[in-house]
């Protein structure tokens, strides 16, 4: 199979490069599809089923001295940065460069005076005013590929050196697990070292004796075990019709023994349980299982999911609304549900693409294959909402109209490695083909060294405090100030239940209400508080009516919660 990101030039869908290289993608993924889901291959000639085992990665990672974890979010076909993160400060090059499809002011959510992004990923807003939302500028290589396939593997491989006939045919996450696991396949770890959604066109956990991740090839088979602790019904009714039903039978059922995690899967989805309610696509689908498994204390520290769809030649503008507005919905769902047991400061995702798109728009309200795309971080571990980096320039593009990168990926990598998961740095540089990372500052620190100064979006090399339009006086208060907040319940009357808030600052001040069953029933307050007290009526500030019984309301100050029971007569 050869790669085919030489033909010149990727404009639109109509040219031979393109469709040869979707064909060329759809038969490996094809050859990859042959194999059993589950952290192991059946291979065509005289090779067996193996079992799920880590790769060297997920070895690594468990191993380390950390429990946090990594959601990685593959969006499928090269995301348009300029449609993600918009330049500001760039914006009459911006709108003259796609008259067609860019974004009126109208429509930007201003998260600094540098930087917005789309109205309609607005969800988002709520993560960013946390302290959760990091976009990091400019993220590609040098020499970029604008080839799906090339490029893809590239983002999962590590090796810039494209010369040979397929590149490294192993991932960063699969050597590393390789490395901790050494005796995998007769001693692998108890719970799946990675969980992969999606097994088409990615390398991210292929080592080099197997796949060290377990993978299903879309949302309904994880559902299906996490539900059921198989892989494929064995219904005998399903059998009965079919001329092959037996050996169909034989098959399925030899599939589902090899998957020895299953049965681990199905235990933690059936501990977790989702409070809070998801739209129902398939990405929202999979951070909503993902919930179930962290809260059901599985013990995976990495899983991949993904998105497709992003390769938007045609018709830009509505394609890149509604995948946007999916995945920020559902993230913003996905840290909601996972605050409720507190675990949201332990899990970080970013998103990853195998290219960017170009800044002028083509003839068909789209965007061709590009370079650099920003990369987005979410959750609280990253300690402060930031653009991080430097954007692109767009007013001195190459030839082809490309955003040139600004931030090498590889140190995105090496920083979430050693910084997040607390692997070794010098096993991090092994894991990424000896580059030599420059670590990051995105807020979490796990070993400990001092990071080079990385100016953020206002040039300051410090996160600057995210604006928020209605906090013009809130402070950043320290952790005796915030142990110092006082709240509880009282009841001036029967039928009257309040909260008393004491606030020894100023500060935005969130207020959920629950019912027992861990269901989100709305806002009781949601405003700026001065220093002093108040008394909040709670039936005065639901919108709907609160039948009598036991509610719990959550107040969030900052990164604090703070929750207790409140009787309604």
């Amino acid at each position: 199979m050869c790669d085919t990101h030489h033909t010149s030039p990727h404009k639109g869908k109509d040219h031979e490069g393109h469709d040869l290289e979707h064909k060329a993608w759809s038969r490996r993924s094809f050859l990859q599809a042959l194999g059993i889901a589950g952290s192991g291959s059946m291979l065509l000639g005289s090779q067996y089923l193996t079992a799920s085992a880590p790769s060297p990665l997920t070895a690594a990672i468990s191993m380390a001295e950390t429990d946090n974890i990594l959601i990685l979010i593959r969006l499928s076909g090269g995301n348009d940065g300029l449609s993600t993160v918009i330049p500001i400060e760039q914006y009459d090059l911006y709108a003259n460069a796609r008259p067609n499809i860019y974004l009126p002011e109208s429509k930007i959510l201003k998260l600094t005076d540098e930087f917005g992004v789309p109205t309609y990923m607005k969800n988002l807003e709520p993560l960013w005013g946390e302290g959760q939302f990091k976009a990091v500028h400019g993220v590609g290589y040098e020499g970029q590929s604008l080839s799906h396939f090339t490029g893809s593997d590239i983002f999962a491989n590590t090796d810039l050196d494209t010369t040979g006939f397929s590149g490294e045919p192993t991932g960063w996450m699969g050597r590393h697990f390789e490395d901790l696991y050494p005796d995998y396949l007769i001693t692998p770890p108890e719970a799946p070292a990675a969980i992969q959604i999606g097994n088409f066109g990615s390398l991210v956990f292929e080592g080099n004796e197997t796949n060290y991740a377990f993978v299903t090839n879309n949302i309904n088979q994880l559902e299906q075990i996490a539900d059921t602790g198989l892989q494929y019904s064995l219904d005998q009714a399903l059998f009965d019709q079919c001329m092959y039903g037996d050996q169909l039978r034989f098959l399925r059922g030899m599939s589902n023994t090899t998957l020895e995690y299953a049965g681990k899967i199905y235990d933690a989805a059936q501990r977790g349980q989702n409070q809070v309610e998801y739209q129902n696509n398939d990405f929202a689908r999979q951070l909503k299982l993902l919930a179930r498994l962290i809260k059901g204390n599985l013990g995976t520290k990495v899983y991949m999911i993904s998105m497709g769809g992003f390769d938007t030649h045609g018709n830009q503008p509505l394609a890149h609304e509604r995948l946007m507005t999916n995945l920020s919905v559902a993230v913003n769902n996905f840290y909601e549900d996972i605050a409720f047991t507190n675990q949201d400061e332990k899990v970080l995702s970013m998103t990853f693409s195998e290219f960017g798109r170009r800044i002028f728009e083509n003839g068909s309200n789209g965007t061709d294959h590009g370079k650099a795309s920003p990369t987005l971080f979410f959750g609280s571990g990253l300690n402060g909402s930031a653009f991080v980096g430097e954007h692109p320039s767009l007013e001195d593009p190459n030839e082809r109209g490309n955003l040139e990168y600004t931030m090498d990926f590889r140190d995105l990598y090496g920083t979430v490695l050693a910084e997040w998961l607390c692997v070794d740095r010098t096993l991090v540089e092994r894991h990424l083909l000896g580059h030599p990372y420059k670590a990051i500052n995105l807020g979490f620190n796990c070993s400990g060294e001092t990071f080079d100064d990385i100016a953020y979006s206002d040039g300051d090399p410090t996160p600057p405090t995210p604006l928020d339009p209605r906090d013009p006086i809130a402070i950043d208060p320290t952790p005796e100030l915030l142990e110092a907040i006082v709240h509880k319940p009282f009841y001036p009357t029967e039928k009257t239940p309040h909260i008393y808030l004491e606030m020894p600052f100023t500060a935005h001040v969130d207020i959920q209400l629950f019912n027992i069953m861990g269901q989100n029933l709305g806002t009781i307050y949601n405003e700026i508080m001065t220093q002093g007290s108040i008394e909040i009526n709670i039936r005065e500030r639901m919108s709907k009516f609160i039948a009598t019984g036991k509610y719990i309301y959550r107040i969030r100050v900052q990164d604090k919660k703070m929750s207790k029971s409140v009787m309604v007569a």
